[in-house]
């Protein structure tokens, strides 16, 4: 999976490459590219903005210099070109494992009062927000993307264990423990220490159910519930009573 970046501050995209998705890198299994967009700039203050046809509050993004960035990326021609801006869809966990399956995304960051519509029209394929509130820019955005979708790609997770997280099923994720057995005087649930991996499941599903409705209930209106899942969550609704 290879990530182009066009952004006009690259340098706040070092924390990203620590950790997983530094590991992942240095394994050649993602490549992050970062493009400063303000190296295009014809002027020589490297100016890439400038004041809105019509008035108004703050300054845009030229089209001319977020193009000719765009331009310098290699083997564009079948990757997919994601906005970052509260204006796109918001970023599901469905939309992370979509992306996930593309070989090449270019990654547009924003700023100041956005990017001249004309060029939005001419290289975007989508726009993207991570939730309805406005950022100083489109560079967290960004890391959170490339974050969540390098998550999926074959062999960045070593154990498998995208498949069982959070939103994966369309539930919250159950519990988890681990050792020292009794801490402050609570003790792990004897269920996770007896080796009965049915019964081991069973909890962990109704954990997951139980999480979900006491936190996101919402997300219970879309998940896939079988007979059995609607009959325990009967009885959390019981128990929480």
């Amino acid at each position: 999976m290879k990530f182009d970046v066009l952004s006009l501050f690259p340098e706040m995209f070092e924390p990203i490459k620590a950790s997983i998705i530094g590991r992942a890198e240095k394994n050649g299994l993602i490549n992050i590219n970062l493009i400063n967009i303000r190296d295009f700039s014809l002027d020589k203050h490297k100016k890439v903005d400038d004041t809105p046809y019509g008035g108004g509050a703050g300054m845009v993004m030229m089209p001319n210099v977020v193009n000719d960035a765009y331009n310098s990326i290699q083997d564009r021609e079948n990757a997919k070109v994601i906005y970052l801006t509260p204006q796109g869809k918001t970023l599901t966990q469905a939309k992370v494992e979509e992306l996930s399956k593309e070989e090449h995304l270019i990654l547009l960051c924003g700023h100041y009062e956005g990017i001249d519509q004309r060029v939005i029209d001419e290289i975007v394929d989508e726009e993207i927000s991570i939730g309805d509130y406005v950022l100083t820019g489109g560079e967290l955005p960004a890391m959170i993307l490339i974050d969540s979708v390098s998550r999926f790609v074959s062999g960045v997770l070593s154990n498998g264990s995208e498949e069982e997280e959070s939103f994966s099923n369309g539930l919250l994720e159950y519990p988890q423990y681990t050792r020292p057995e009794t801490f402050l005087e609570k003790n792990v649930p004897e269920i996770l220490i007896s080796g009965n991996h049915k019964k081991i499941n069973e909890w962990r599903r109704k954990e997951s159910l139980r999480n979900t409705y006491l936190k996101r209930p919402e997300l219970l209106e879309k998940a896939k519930l079988s007979d059995d899942d609607l009959k325990t969550l009967e009885e959390i609704k019981n128990e929480c009573k």
